[in-house]
Formats: structure tokens, C-alpha cells, sequence
């Protein structure tokens, strides 16, 4: 049996994430906001699991949450930093408290996260973070900026975050969905359109119906399971194959960019 601990367990990959490793034996401690959201798995499962409020924006709360967590139940195998949401809208069209809270939540919130669960993995001998990012770590759409702020900010932190935390045997993956079936964008923040974009071909908000994205909410849970439970886990994990195809392009096209500019990188050398 392993123990998991996960943020943003209320819906989506979360409560896909919190179903599947209590159906088959694991304990789980499911962090949200409204912990009797639970109250279905708390009754079928027993004390495999554990919840705790948490607003992951409360930082101060979350260091106690996790801290008290390690304390329940001794080892952690596998943290999972899922809590986030999405905000549909030209950066023009949000307001400041918007920016403020999907960056605390999406990017500062798993900083944090990471920050708060190394010094208690490292004291048990290691462990693994999967940090739930997305191909829009990589990639962009217009209208969604503040979004892929915190996408592309997360993935940078574990950049440098992996190889710093690695010698004490904590590995970590990015989990990288390409666009899922999942409440997530029935969920998402959606900003009055502004008169200058009403017509704007470009803007994206998040109109493709559930129903008709190619990722599956079960498969991917099933692959972050194994990637939690893998020997030698990659450091970033696409998932889809829409994941694939789009970050591959863009990949691509950007390598090309920087091929283009060798001469011209040349120019401010010195000497």
C-alpha cells in the first residue's frame, strides 16, 4: 500500500486521481476546500482516507496542512500538486484580482507546495512530486495568457527544482495533458469580453464542448499512477496525442527560430 498526498482532490483529475488509488488499496490524503465533497469515499473507504481543508493560496495553512499530514501518517510516497483552475480572456479583459489569484494559485501555490514537502521527503530517504502542468506549458492560445503564465512559470521551477532535490532521492514529473474531458473548463473563470475583441478571431475561450476533446480523464490518472510508481520516472510526461503532435510543433518551430539567429546571437559577444 502507498501513500499519496494530493491538492485540488474536489473534481476533475483530482477526484479521478483520489477514486482510483482507493479502489485499489492505497491510502490517500485529499486536500480542497469543501472536504465533504469526499463524503462518499469517506464512507467506502474508512480511514485510507485522509482529508484536510486547504485553500492552497494560504501558504501559511498549506506548511501546516502538509507538516501535520507527515505527522498522521509517517511516509509519503508520491505528492501531487493538481490544484489549479483556468481564465478565459485577453489579458486587457481581466481584472487585477484575477491576475493576482491564478498566478497564486496555479504557479505560486505549487512553489510552495514543492518548497513545503522537500524537507519531509528528504528526511524519509526521497519520494516523488508529480506537478500537474500541461501542454500549455509549452504552447499558447490567445485568451489565455494568465493561464500559461502559471503553466510555463511551473515548468521553469522544476527545471531547476528536479536536479536540486534529485541527490536526496526525490524525483519529480511534470505531468503534461494535452485537452481533457474534464470539469475543468466548466470551471474556469470566463472575463466580460471588452468591445475591441467582441469580433477578435484570435481570443480563445474555451467553446470546445467536453464531449469532443481527445484525452481521456480515467487513462490519464492511470499513467500518473505509474508515472508515481516508476523506477527511473521522466522528468516531463506528455499525455494525448493532440499533446504530442501541438508541443512538438512548437518545439519545432521555435528551435528553428534560434537556427536562424547563430550570426546574429554572434553580433554581441565581445571582442
Amino acid at each position: 500500500m502507498s501513500t499519496w498526498f494530493l491538492t485540488g482532490a474536489s473534481r476533475g483529475l483530482g477526484r479521478e486521481l483520489t477514486e482510483q488509488l482507493l479502489a485499489r488499496g492505497d491510502r490517500v490524503v485529499a486536500t480542497l476546500r469543501e472536504p465533504d465533497r469526499l463524503d462518499d469515499l469517506a464512507t467506502a473507504h474508512g480511514d485510507r482516507l485522509h482529508r484536510h481543508t486547504l485553500d492552497v493560496t494560504d501558504t501559511a495553512r498549506l506548511r501546516a496542512v502538509v507538516d501535520t499530514a507527515f505527522a498522521e501518517v509517517g511516509r509519503i510516497d508520491v505528492v501531487v500538486s493538481n490544484a489549479g483552475y483556468g481564465v478565459f480572456g485577453a489579458a486587457e479583459e481581466l481584472t487585477d484580482a484575477q491576475v493576482e489569484d491564478v498566478l497564486a494559485t496555479n504557479l505560486t501555490a505549487s512553489v510552495q507546495l514543492a518548497r513545503a514537502v522537500t524537507p519531509h521527503l528528504r528526511a524519509q530517504g526521497g519520494g516523488r512530486i508529480l506537478q500537474v502542468s500541461s501542454m500549455g506549458g509549452h504552447i499558447a492560445f490567445p485568451g489565455m495568457a494568465l493561464y500559461h503564465a502559471g503553466k510555463w512559470g511551473i515548468e521553469g521551477f522544476f527545471e531547476a527544482f528536479a536536479p536540486e532535490v534529485e541527490p536526496f532521492g526525490i524525483r519529480t514529473t511534470l505531468i503534461e495533458p494535452g485537452m481533457v474531458g474534464t470539469t475543468f473548463y466548466a470551471s474556469s473563470v470566463r472575463a466580460p469580453v471588452l468591445a475591441p475583441y467582441v469580433d477578435s478571431p484570435a481570443v480563445h475561450r474555451g467553446t470546445l464542448p467536453v464531449e469532443d476533446m481527445p484525452g481521456d480523464q480515467a487513462k490519464v490518472v492511470v499513467a500518473m499512477i505509474a508515472a508515481g510508481e516508476a523506477a527511473d520516472p521522466p522528468r516531463r510526461l506528455l499525455l494525448g496525442s493532440d499533446a504530442y503532435r501541438l508541443v512538438r510543433e512548437a518545439l519545432r518551430g521555435r528551435l528553428d527560430e534560434v537556427e536562424e539567429q547563430r550570426e546574429s546571437a554572434a553580433r554581441s559577444d565581445r571582442g
